[in-house]
């Protein structure tokens, strides 16, 4: 897993072996969910509405990031 963004109520992460679509993951305290790098789709689970929003503003400005760093450890 690499952790590529933290804020103080959530992380955004890219984890190695993992499969489907090119997404990465939102994780906070008590929550967690997968996000489509592509489209910033949820695909699967739940996160707050204001840290899903957050994180999905700084994926739009970071997607070049989230997809190398997919590419790099989903080779």
């Amino acid at each position: 897993m690499v952790t590529l963004y933290r804020e103080a109520r959530w992380k955004a992460a890219v984890y190695g072996r993992d499969h489907g679509v090119p997404h990465f993951h939102i994780e906070g305290p008590v929550w967690r969910c997968s996000v489509s790098i592509a489209t910033l789709d949820l695909i699967i689970g739940r996160a707050p509405r204001a840290e899903f929003a957050a994180a999905c503003a700084w994926a739009e400005d970071n997607r070049a990031l989230l997809a190398e760093t997919w590419r790099r450890l989903n080779p």
